[in-house]
Protein backbone atom coordinates (compact mmCIF):
# COMPACT_ATOMS: atom_id res chain seq x y z
CA UNK A 1 0.00 0.00 0.00
CA UNK A 2 1.09 3.56 -0.66
CA UNK A 3 2.66 5.24 2.37
CA UNK A 4 2.46 8.95 3.17
CA UNK A 5 3.53 11.07 6.12
CA UNK A 6 0.94 12.74 8.34
CA UNK A 7 3.38 15.54 9.18
CA UNK A 8 4.01 16.18 5.48
CA UNK A 9 0.30 16.61 4.85
CA UNK A 10 0.01 18.83 7.90
CA UNK A 11 2.63 21.18 6.50
CA UNK A 12 1.03 21.27 3.07
CA UNK A 13 -2.46 21.85 4.46
CA UNK A 14 -1.30 24.60 6.82
CA UNK A 15 0.29 26.38 3.88
CA UNK A 16 -2.93 26.05 1.88
CA UNK A 17 -4.98 27.46 4.75
CA UNK A 18 -2.50 30.29 5.21
CA UNK A 19 -3.13 31.41 1.66
CA UNK A 20 -6.87 31.50 2.32
CA UNK A 21 -6.91 33.11 5.76
CA UNK A 22 -4.48 35.88 6.79
CA UNK A 23 -5.44 35.37 10.43
CA UNK A 24 -3.68 32.00 10.56
CA UNK A 25 -0.21 32.14 12.14
CA UNK A 26 2.28 29.37 12.94
CA UNK A 27 4.63 28.94 15.88
CA UNK A 28 7.41 26.38 16.25
CA UNK A 29 10.13 25.49 18.74
CA UNK A 30 13.22 25.24 16.52
CA UNK A 31 11.91 22.12 14.76
CA UNK A 32 10.06 23.52 11.75
CA UNK A 33 11.99 21.38 9.26
CA UNK A 34 10.78 18.27 11.10
CA UNK A 35 7.22 19.40 11.86
CA UNK A 36 6.91 20.77 8.29
CA UNK A 37 5.77 24.21 9.42
CA UNK A 38 8.80 25.33 7.43
CA UNK A 39 6.55 25.34 4.35
CA UNK A 40 4.34 27.98 5.98
CA UNK A 41 7.38 29.90 7.24
CA UNK A 42 8.90 30.17 3.77
CA UNK A 43 5.69 31.56 2.25
CA UNK A 44 4.61 33.74 5.18
CA UNK A 45 7.70 34.74 7.20
CA UNK A 46 5.85 37.64 8.82
CA UNK A 47 3.24 35.20 10.21
CA UNK A 48 5.69 32.58 11.43
CA UNK A 49 7.34 32.69 14.86
CA UNK A 50 10.25 30.43 15.76
CA UNK A 51 10.23 30.55 19.54
CA UNK A 52 13.37 28.47 19.95
CA UNK A 53 13.72 25.82 22.63
CA UNK A 54 11.20 27.63 24.81
CA UNK A 55 7.98 25.67 24.52
CA UNK A 56 6.34 27.30 27.54
CA UNK A 57 6.88 30.74 26.03
CA UNK A 58 5.55 29.44 22.70
CA UNK A 59 2.25 28.38 24.27
CA UNK A 60 1.88 31.69 26.09
CA UNK A 61 2.64 33.62 22.91
CA UNK A 62 0.08 31.57 20.98
CA UNK A 63 -2.56 32.28 23.62
CA UNK A 64 -1.82 35.99 23.36
CA UNK A 65 -2.04 35.93 19.57
CA UNK A 66 -5.40 34.17 19.75
CA UNK A 67 -6.73 36.90 22.05
CA UNK A 68 -5.72 39.41 19.37
CA UNK A 69 -7.90 37.64 16.82
CA UNK A 70 -5.33 35.36 15.20
CA UNK A 71 -5.61 31.57 14.75
CA UNK A 72 -2.31 30.14 16.01
CA UNK A 73 -1.08 26.68 15.05
CA UNK A 74 1.61 25.56 17.49
CA UNK A 75 3.98 22.72 16.57
CA UNK A 76 6.91 20.76 17.96
CA UNK A 77 7.54 17.12 18.87
CA UNK A 78 4.86 15.48 21.03
CA UNK A 79 7.24 14.96 23.93
CA UNK A 80 8.08 18.68 24.06
CA UNK A 81 4.65 20.01 23.11
CA UNK A 82 2.96 18.46 26.14
CA UNK A 83 5.60 17.51 28.70
CA UNK A 84 7.51 20.78 28.79
CA UNK A 85 4.54 23.10 28.79
CA UNK A 86 1.65 21.30 30.48
CA UNK A 87 1.19 24.14 32.95
CA UNK A 88 0.96 26.76 30.19
CA UNK A 89 -1.50 24.64 28.20
CA UNK A 90 -3.63 24.22 31.29
CA UNK A 91 -3.55 27.85 32.41
CA UNK A 92 -3.29 29.89 29.21
CA UNK A 93 -5.12 27.66 26.74
CA UNK A 94 -7.65 25.39 28.44
CA UNK A 95 -8.87 27.47 31.38
CA UNK A 96 -9.20 30.51 29.13
CA UNK A 97 -10.47 28.44 26.16
CA UNK A 98 -8.16 30.34 23.83
CA UNK A 99 -8.26 29.48 20.15
CA UNK A 100 -4.94 27.62 20.08
CA UNK A 101 -4.34 24.59 17.84
CA UNK A 102 -1.54 22.38 19.16
CA UNK A 103 -0.42 20.07 16.35
CA UNK A 104 2.50 17.87 17.36
CA UNK A 105 4.57 15.39 15.36
CA UNK A 106 6.81 12.47 16.37
CA UNK A 107 4.25 10.83 18.66
CA UNK A 108 4.64 7.24 19.87
CA UNK A 109 7.33 4.59 19.52
CA UNK A 110 7.63 4.92 15.74
CA UNK A 111 9.79 7.97 16.35
CA UNK A 112 12.34 5.16 16.12
CA UNK A 113 16.04 5.45 16.77
CA UNK A 114 15.73 8.63 18.90
CA UNK A 115 14.65 6.33 21.71
CA UNK A 116 12.84 6.76 25.01
CA UNK A 117 13.59 10.46 25.48
CA UNK A 118 11.70 11.34 22.30
CA UNK A 119 9.07 8.58 22.15
CA UNK A 120 6.11 10.29 23.82
CA UNK A 121 3.71 7.68 25.21
CA UNK A 122 1.84 9.77 27.77
CA UNK A 123 0.62 12.79 25.79
CA UNK A 124 -2.91 11.58 25.14
CA UNK A 125 -3.31 10.88 28.86
CA UNK A 126 -2.17 14.42 29.66
CA UNK A 127 -4.32 16.17 27.05
CA UNK A 128 -7.54 14.20 27.59
CA UNK A 129 -7.41 15.07 31.29
CA UNK A 130 -7.71 18.79 30.54
CA UNK A 131 -11.21 20.34 30.42
CA UNK A 132 -12.00 22.13 27.13
CA UNK A 133 -9.26 20.27 25.21
CA UNK A 134 -10.25 18.13 22.22
CA UNK A 135 -7.86 15.34 21.26
CA UNK A 136 -7.54 13.95 17.72
CA UNK A 137 -5.25 11.28 16.25
CA UNK A 138 -5.76 10.95 12.47
CA UNK A 139 -5.51 7.52 10.83
CA UNK A 140 -3.51 8.61 7.78
CA UNK A 141 -2.21 11.54 5.73
CA UNK A 142 -5.49 12.40 4.01
CA UNK A 143 -7.44 12.34 7.26
CA UNK A 144 -4.76 14.58 8.73
CA UNK A 145 -5.42 17.15 6.02
CA UNK A 146 -9.16 16.97 6.70
CA UNK A 147 -8.58 17.37 10.45
CA UNK A 148 -6.39 20.47 10.02
CA UNK A 149 -8.99 22.10 7.76
CA UNK A 150 -11.70 21.28 10.29
CA UNK A 151 -9.99 22.64 13.40
CA UNK A 152 -8.97 25.85 11.61
CA UNK A 153 -12.67 26.73 11.47
CA UNK A 154 -13.59 25.57 14.96
CA UNK A 155 -13.12 27.82 17.96
CA UNK A 156 -11.17 26.74 21.03
CA UNK A 157 -8.30 24.42 21.96
CA UNK A 158 -7.32 21.32 19.99
CA UNK A 159 -4.55 18.77 20.37
CA UNK A 160 -3.66 16.81 17.22
CA UNK A 161 -1.08 14.03 17.40
CA UNK A 162 0.89 13.11 14.26
CA UNK A 163 3.75 10.72 13.51
CA UNK A 164 7.31 10.85 12.27
CA UNK A 165 7.13 7.75 10.09
CA UNK A 166 5.11 7.33 6.92
CA UNK A 167 2.38 4.71 6.94
CA UNK A 168 -0.29 3.33 4.58
CA UNK A 169 -3.07 5.50 3.19
CA UNK A 170 -6.60 4.47 4.15
CA UNK A 171 -8.75 7.43 3.10
CA UNK A 172 -9.10 9.23 -0.22
CA UNK A 173 -8.03 12.81 -0.90
CA UNK A 174 -11.61 14.11 -0.67
CA UNK A 175 -12.29 12.74 2.82
CA UNK A 176 -13.84 15.10 5.36
CA UNK A 177 -13.82 15.23 9.13
CA UNK A 178 -16.39 15.81 11.84
CA UNK A 179 -16.33 15.89 15.62
CA UNK A 180 -16.72 13.56 17.35
CA UNK A 181 -15.38 10.94 14.95
CA UNK A 182 -15.54 7.14 14.96
CA UNK A 183 -16.07 5.18 11.77
CA UNK A 184 -16.50 1.50 10.99
CA UNK A 185 -13.92 0.67 8.29
CA UNK A 186 -14.55 -3.07 8.24
CA UNK A 187 -17.71 -4.90 9.24
CA UNK A 188 -17.44 -7.91 11.55
CA UNK A 189 -19.40 -9.92 14.09
CA UNK A 190 -16.98 -11.81 16.36
CA UNK A 191 -14.86 -9.04 17.88
CA UNK A 192 -14.57 -5.28 17.47
CA UNK A 193 -11.16 -3.62 17.31
CA UNK A 194 -11.11 0.07 18.19
CA UNK A 195 -7.93 1.70 16.90
CA UNK A 196 -6.44 5.15 16.54
CA UNK A 197 -3.63 6.70 14.49
CA UNK A 198 -1.29 4.37 12.63
CA UNK A 199 -2.76 1.43 14.58
CA UNK A 200 -5.84 1.65 12.36
CA UNK A 201 -3.81 0.17 9.53
CA UNK A 202 -2.49 -2.55 11.83
CA UNK A 203 -6.07 -3.31 12.89
CA UNK A 204 -7.19 -3.71 9.28
CA UNK A 205 -4.25 -6.02 8.53
CA UNK A 206 -5.01 -7.98 11.69
CA UNK A 207 -8.64 -8.39 10.61
CA UNK A 208 -7.50 -9.90 7.31
CA UNK A 209 -5.35 -12.42 9.17
CA UNK A 210 -8.16 -13.30 11.56
CA UNK A 211 -10.58 -13.79 8.68
CA UNK A 212 -8.46 -16.67 7.41
CA UNK A 213 -9.08 -18.38 10.76
CA UNK A 214 -12.82 -17.83 10.56
CA UNK A 215 -12.89 -14.83 12.90
CA UNK A 216 -14.60 -11.76 11.50
CA UNK A 217 -13.33 -8.62 13.20
CA UNK A 218 -15.02 -5.25 13.00
CA UNK A 219 -12.51 -2.37 12.78
CA UNK A 220 -13.41 1.10 14.04
CA UNK A 221 -11.22 4.15 13.47
CA UNK A 222 -11.55 6.26 16.64
CA UNK A 223 -9.88 9.43 15.40
CA UNK A 224 -11.30 11.67 18.12
CA UNK A 225 -10.32 10.32 21.51
CA UNK A 226 -11.94 13.27 23.21
CA UNK A 227 -14.81 13.65 22.63
CA UNK A 228 -15.69 10.06 21.81
CA UNK A 229 -18.31 9.33 19.16
CA UNK A 230 -20.42 7.23 21.49
CA UNK A 231 -23.12 5.96 19.12
CA UNK A 232 -20.76 4.15 16.74
CA UNK A 233 -18.58 2.77 19.53
CA UNK A 234 -21.51 1.38 21.51
CA UNK A 235 -23.24 0.01 18.41
CA UNK A 236 -20.18 -2.05 17.46
CA UNK A 237 -19.86 -3.29 21.04
CA UNK A 238 -23.47 -4.46 21.04
CA UNK A 239 -22.96 -6.30 17.75
CA UNK A 240 -19.69 -8.08 18.62
CA UNK A 241 -19.91 -8.35 22.44
CA UNK A 242 -16.13 -8.53 22.84
CA UNK A 243 -13.61 -5.78 22.13
CA UNK A 244 -9.97 -4.79 21.87
CA UNK A 245 -8.36 -1.37 21.68
CA UNK A 246 -5.13 -0.54 19.83
CA UNK A 247 -2.97 2.51 20.39
CA UNK A 248 0.64 3.62 20.01
CA UNK A 249 0.51 5.02 23.53
CA UNK A 250 0.65 3.85 27.11
CA UNK A 251 -2.20 1.53 28.04
CA UNK A 252 -2.71 3.84 31.04
CA UNK A 253 -5.24 6.62 30.38
CA UNK A 254 -5.21 6.50 26.59
CA UNK A 255 -7.73 5.29 24.01
CA UNK A 256 -8.32 2.01 25.86
CA UNK A 257 -9.15 3.77 29.09
CA UNK A 258 -11.60 6.11 27.34
CA UNK A 259 -13.36 3.24 25.54
CA UNK A 260 -13.47 1.09 28.69
CA UNK A 261 -14.98 3.92 30.70
CA UNK A 262 -17.66 4.52 28.09
CA UNK A 263 -18.61 0.87 27.65
CA UNK A 264 -18.62 0.17 31.40
CA UNK A 265 -21.55 2.59 31.60
CA UNK A 266 -23.29 2.03 28.27
CA UNK A 267 -22.77 -1.67 27.44
CA UNK A 268 -20.30 -3.64 29.61
CA UNK A 269 -18.41 -6.31 27.65
CA UNK A 270 -15.01 -8.03 27.93
CA UNK A 271 -12.35 -5.64 26.62
CA UNK A 272 -8.59 -5.96 26.22
CA UNK A 273 -6.36 -2.88 25.96
CA UNK A 274 -3.32 -3.23 23.68
CA UNK A 275 -0.62 -0.58 23.63
CA UNK A 276 2.61 0.08 25.45
CA UNK A 277 2.81 -1.45 28.92
CA UNK A 278 3.77 0.73 31.88
CA UNK A 279 7.25 1.57 30.60
CA UNK A 280 9.28 3.89 28.40
CA UNK A 281 10.29 3.20 24.81
CA UNK A 282 13.64 2.07 23.40
CA UNK A 283 15.69 2.85 20.32
CA UNK A 284 15.07 0.88 17.14
CA UNK A 285 13.53 1.01 13.69
CA UNK A 286 9.78 1.71 13.65
CA UNK A 287 8.70 -1.70 12.31
CA UNK A 288 11.04 -3.47 14.73
CA UNK A 289 9.63 -1.51 17.64
CA UNK A 290 6.03 -2.28 16.71
CA UNK A 291 6.91 -5.97 16.72
CA UNK A 292 8.93 -5.69 19.94
CA UNK A 293 5.97 -4.12 21.73
CA UNK A 294 3.49 -6.57 20.22
CA UNK A 295 1.75 -4.02 18.04
CA UNK A 296 2.31 -5.63 14.63
CA UNK A 297 -0.63 -7.28 12.87
CA UNK A 298 0.60 -10.87 13.40
CA UNK A 299 1.08 -10.47 17.14
CA UNK A 300 -2.19 -8.57 17.55
CA UNK A 301 -4.11 -11.32 15.75
CA UNK A 302 -2.59 -13.92 18.07
CA UNK A 303 -3.63 -11.88 21.10
CA UNK A 304 -7.14 -11.51 19.72
CA UNK A 305 -7.45 -15.29 19.32
CA UNK A 306 -6.17 -15.88 22.86
CA UNK A 307 -8.62 -13.34 24.25
CA UNK A 308 -11.56 -14.92 22.44
CA UNK A 309 -10.51 -18.40 23.60
CA UNK A 310 -10.21 -17.19 27.20
CA UNK A 311 -13.71 -15.75 27.02
CA UNK A 312 -15.11 -19.01 25.65
CA UNK A 313 -13.28 -20.97 28.35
Amino acid sequence: MEKKGTRDYYGQTLLELGKQNPKIVALDADLSASTKTCLFAKQFPERFFDCGVAEADMIGTAAGLSLCGFIPFVSTFAVFGTGRCYDQIRQSVCISRTNVKIVVTHGGITVGEDGATHQMLEDIALMTSLPNMRVIVPADAHQTSAVIKFIANEDGPFYVRLSRDKFPVIYGEETTFRLPFAEVLREGKDVVIYATGLMVHQALSCAEILSKSGIEAEVVNVASIKPLEKETIVSSAKKCKIALTLEEHSIINGLGAQISSLLSEEFPIPIKILGIEDRFGISGKPDELLKFFGLDAETISSKVKDFIDKRKG
